[in-house]
This record gives structure tokens, C-alpha cells and sequence, in this order.
């Protein structure tokens, strides 16, 4: 088995939103709803590989209007239903045997990453889940324009799209299904062989293209998208820290305890990996350093863990509508080896600041037995922060 795909459901015709054109094959700005969704799992980071169903008749209108994917992408031929279109797609990745798979409405192109990798998240231990969420608005029940009753709304949730589950038990769910058109989505077709779905949480904003009203704010949130992009600028900090030791069981970097004969001195925990990217991303953001907003001097910060600092320095680049791009730190030191915990460390740190694993590096050298580290007489660290902001000019 490998990695996670996702499967796109293009095969559809939208005759609701009154347009000859598949609604899919519209465009948003100068792009097509089908791209725009594509090029959303393209850019998230766990994403292995991408397969969309299409219908047919529609291979040529793919590729005019998907031509920057259509070297990229798998392609499967949808059925008379949806769930067949999925059917085809699950079929068509059997080669390949992902772990996980995502399956997705092709017109909703507003998904959030941190929806997809939530979903991921929850597949990769085994399970199902999707997107959803939560209804707000009352509801009631009505026959001939009559509200015969009001309907609790506690527990109710919208279900939305990607839905992702382990490869195998979705596709033979499908497979022992005796007719797919009784299923208005994946999640009940695994429900009827047994299978519990989780939710998570999702908004407003992935919300399904189905009517003309509906293509209106799409197309508002895609042109405020694309401003909002064309103005975002990269800013890098450089951050460094030195702790020396003391006498001690542990020490702790990057936020992981690790075993030692020593610790770190310091009116924190000393977490010096931490302590070098705090100031890297406040050097980004151009607002001081950890000192300027952690004084050794107060009280409150003795012995206080540095994941606070470091979720401080996170926190500021959300407030700004920033995004944290990619960080890397290096430890220099004798001992403790940094190698058997680095997997851990970067977990921990891609935790702290919610980006992705692969958007953390964590790197350990010697100094060759040279200087205060060389004689283990503590620990230096260097960080480097890429970050996105909006544009000030």
C-alpha cells in the first residue's frame, strides 16, 4: 500500500445551475472550478496523487480547461451515478493501493488544508471520517408551504466533502453494495457494511457549486483569493540561542525530554532549539526578540515550557494573516545524539506550530570538539523561519 490520493468527482452534468457547460468546466476569475479544486490537493502537502472521473464525452473539455493538470493527474470514466463515478475511480487506483483515499465533489473548490489533513489524520489509524458541518439555521418541516413541525437541530450536521477512509474498506463497500443509487454519498456506503464515520469539522466555505447564486460567491471568494495572494510577500528570520548545562537527568530540545547526564540552565525550560526559532519567526515578523516579550526577569516564565513561547511567535503570524512556509533548526553539540530523536522532535514541532511534518527540518552537528560545545560544556542553536504575510506596500 502507498501514501494517500485523492479522488475527484467531475463526471457530473450540474443542470441546476442552468448552463450548458457542466458546472464544473466554468470558470472562477480566468480558472476553472474543476483546476481550481485540482490544484487545492495538488498543493497539500500530503497528497500522494490525484485521479479525477470525468464523464466520457468530456476528455477534450478536460484538457482545455485543466491543461496544467492533465500531465499530472490519473484519469477514470464516470458511471450512469455518482457512486459509480466512485466505483470507477476506486477501481482504477487498485494498482496503486494508497493507504488512504479522499473522495471529493469537484465543485467544491474552497476546501481548507487543515480539513484535509484532519481527514487524513483520522484515516491513517484506520478509520473513516468527513467533512461536515454543524447546522445552524432552525428547521422545520413543511407540507404545502405549512410548517407542520420544528425539528431539533442538535446533532445535525451537513455533510460535506472530502471523505476519506482506508482504501480497502471503501472500495469493498462499494463492491458488496447491491444498488449504489440507493447512496447519496461514500460515508453511507461504508455505513451500510458497518463501518463508523467520524466527523471533522469543516465551514461555510466548502460549500457545493450547485446554483447560479451559488456561482456568484464562488466567484467572489475566488477573485478575494486571488488578491489576497498576489499580495502576499515571504519574509525570513534568523534566529540563535546558547544554554550551557548543569547538573541534571535530561534535557530538552525542540521540545522532546531527552535522556542525559546533564540539563540546561535557564529560567525556562532551556529548550535552546525552541528558544532559536521563537526568534526566528519574531525576526520575520519583524516584533523583537523572545527577551522583548519573555523577560528573564519575570517571575512568571521560571520554569515555564517553551512550546509557550514558540505558540506566542505562531500565534503573531496568524494574527497578521500570515502563514508559516518552512523551519529549520540546528543543534550543535557533542551529546546527547540528536538522531534517535529527531522524528519525535520534528512531530513535536509540527505540532506546536500546526504546519505540516514536511515543513520542519531538524538538523544536529559538532563543532569537532572545538569551543564551549566541543568541550560539552552546553548547547548552541541556530533556526531560520520562512513565513508568508500580506504585503505592506
Amino acid at each position: 500500500m502507498s501514501g494517500t490520493w485523492a479522488i475527484v468527482v467531475a463526471a457530473g452534468r450540474g443542470s441546476r445551475i442552468g448552463t450548458d457547460l457542466p458546472k464544473q468546466y466554468l470558470k472562477l476569475g480566468d480558472t476553472s472550478i474543476l483546476a481550481l479544486t485540482l490544484d487545492n490537493f495538488f498543493k497539500h502537502p500530503n497528497i500522494d496523487g490525484v485521479l479525477v472521473v470525468i464523464h466520457a464525452d468530456d476528455i477534450e473539455l478536460f484538457q482545455r480547461a485543466c491543461s496544467d493538470f492533465v500531465d499530472k493527474v490519473h484519469i477514470a470514466y464516470g458511471g450512469a451515478t455518482r457512486q459509480e463515478s466512485v466505483l470507477n475511480g476506486l477501481q482504477a487506483l487498485e494498482s496503486i493501493y494508497p493507504n488512504v483515499v479522499l473522495v471529493h465533489d469537484a465543485a467544491r473548490p474552497f476546501t481548507e488544508h487543515k480539513v484535509i489533513t484532519d481527514l487524513i489524520n483520522a484515516s491513517i489509524t484506520g478509520k473513516a471520517a468527513i467533512a461536515a458541518s454543524p447546522v445552524v439555521d432552525s428547521l422545520k418541516q413543511v407540507t404545502n408551504n405549512t410548517i407542520l413541525n420544528n425539528i431539533d437541530r442538535n446533532g445535525l450536521w451537513h455533510a460535506q466533502t472530502p471523505q476519506a477512509f482506508p482504501f480497502d474498506i471503501i472500495r469493498d463497500a462499494h463492491l458488496s453494495a447491491e444498488d449504489l443509487s440507493d447512496y447519496t454519498d461514500d460515508a453511507s456506503v461504508a455505513e451500510a457494511c458497518g463501518h463508523q464515520i467520524s466527523i471533522v469539522t469543516s465551514g461555510k466555505e466548502n460549500f457545493k457549486i450547485t446554483t447560479p447564486e451559488d456561482l456568484v460567491q464562488a466567484s467572489m471568494i475566488a477573485n478575494n483569493k486571488q488578491i489576497k495572494e498576489l499580495k502576499m510577500e515571504s519574509r525570513t528570520g534568523f534566529g540563535y540561542d546558547v544554554h550551557c548545562f548543569e547538573k541534571g537527568d535530561h534535557v530538552t530540545l525542540c521540545g522532546v525530554d531527552i535522556p542525559h547526564t546533564k540539563k540546561l540552565k535557564g529560567h525556562s525550560d532551556a529548550d535552546v532549539g525552541l528558544h532559536a526559532l521563537t526568534d526566528a519567526i519574531l525576526g520575520a515578523l519583524c516584533e523583537g526578540d523572545i527577551g522583548t516579550h519573555f523577560p528573564p526577569s519575570d517571575p512568571q516564565w521560571k520554569g515555564a515550557l517553551s512550546n509557550r513561547f514558540l505558540i506566542f511567535a505562531r500565534d503573531r503570524v496568524l494574527a497578521r494573516q500570515g502563514k508559516i512556509i518552512h523551519v529549520d533548526v540546528t543543534l550543535v553539540c557533542e551529546k546527547p545524539k540528536i538522531g534517535p530523536n529527531r522524528e519525535l522532535m520534528v512531530a513535536k514541532m509540527a505540532e506546536i506550530l500546526d504546519i505540516a511534518p514536511n515543513r520542519v527540518s531538524i538538523k544536529a552537528t559538532t563543532s569537532e570538539k572545538l569551543g564551549f560545545t566541543g568541550r560539552e560544556e552546553g548547547i548552541a542553536a541556530q533556526a531560520v523561519a520562512t513565513i508568508q504575510l500580506p504585503s505592506i506596500d
